[in-house]
């Protein structure tokens, strides 16, 4: 575990150089008075909040692509051809003393590599509602409804015929009521004491095997599992932390970042499931972006695949990890 941990925070120290070289390139050809800029869809809901009373509602799409092409190319390597696409929608209402927020957002990226056929390589749908109201200066009374699935089904690179996950399969459902602190635009602190935390694996052939958390499928005299048995929803109530922060860093780039902790009460509480997105967001004109996104996941109750790289890649090779993910995107720009 702990040269798990070393190694991605090299990664995390590595980009974040990266990024301040090119900051800082950015800075010394533009020396124009900070504006805070337009937030990117992924932090839409929390970010885009102003005093104007009454409906607003607005969204964002963006498309990054990216190519290579190798032709009697000596030292080797693979063309390739990738396509991202990221959407959000938002509606919005402020009134005297409560405000009402519904926001979804959507990636969905495709891969082609060499002579290989065309895989996906990001899959995620968010939707969020939220509402507060107000009952002192910079705290409010606040309930939120979060979902996360995925739209098209996943499967093995190994074994194409083995479902890894698909729509609904999972969903993360999180209902929570609480106390949220908002003493600017830029930061919010959301805190729940009761929330419930639901687990969906809409396909039983996953559930069998207890894929995502859920209680696997009973065993029979033989060993064997009982197909149909598995359970296709996991039930958790405990304690659940949102922490948003937006800041300007110069007049094109905005770093912006989510950190969503929760404790189940009566399961080894002490194991707390961690999701820490950043985003380092670089505005080039009206049309133009680009975009650095880490995600970093750590889940007790999810197994992930110990021997991805193995022909023997299967349900049994699993356990617990930290999972990292890490996006540079640079694209198409559209927002209405």
């Amino acid at each position: 575990m702990r040269t798990t941990i070393l190694y991605f925070t090299e990664k995390i120290l590595l980009t974040s150089l990266l990024l301040w070289v090119y900051g800082s390139s950015a800075y010394a050809q533009n020396y124009a008075p900070y504006r805070a800029p337009t937030p990117p869809a992924a932090f839409r809901l929390a970010a885009d909040e102003d005093t104007v009373h009454g409906w607003r509602r607005g969204g964002a799409g963006t498309l990054n692509f990216s190519q290579v092409s190798l032709s009697n190319w000596a030292p080797g390597g693979q063309s390739s051809l990738s396509l991202l696409a990221l959407g959000n929608v938002y509606v919005h209402f402020r009134g005297e003393n409560h405000t009402f927020a519904l926001a979804s957002n959507l990636v969905y990226g495709l891969l082609k590599a060499g002579k290989s056929k065309v895989r996906k390589n990001d899959d995620r749908l968010e939707l969020n509602a939220r509402y507060t109201r107000n009952y002192a200066t910079k705290w409010s009374y606040a309930t939120q409804l979060n979902l996360k699935t995925q739209l098209t089904p996943t499967n093995d690179i190994l074994k194409p015929d083995s479902l890894l996950s698909k729509f609904f399969a999972p969903a993360y459902i999180l209902a929570s009521i609480g106390f949220e602190y908002k003493p600017n635009e830029d930061f919010s602190l959301f805190l729940s004491p009761a929330t419930g935390k639901f687990t969906v694996v809409n396909d039983q052939q996953l559930a069998d095997v207890g894929a995502f958390g859920v209680k696997a499928a009973q065993l029979d005299a033989d060993g064997q599992l009982i197909t149909g048995s598995g359970e296709r929803m996991r039930e958790e109530l405990g304690a659940y932390l949102n922490v948003r922060y937006r800041r300007g860093l110069m007049s094109n780039v905005t770093y912006q970042t989510r950190l969503e902790l929760f404790s189940n009460y009566f399961h080894d509480p002490q194991n707390v499931d961690v999701n820490w997105e950043n985003l380092l967001d670089f505005k080039v004109n009206e049309f133009f972006s680009a975009s650095v996104a880490t995600a970093l996941v750590y889940d007790d109750d999810v197994l992930v695949p110990l021997n991805a790289d193995q022909q023997n890649s299967d349900f049994t090779a699993r356990g617990r990890r930290i999972q990292f993910k890490e996006t540079l995107g640079i694209g198409l720009t559209y927002k209405f």
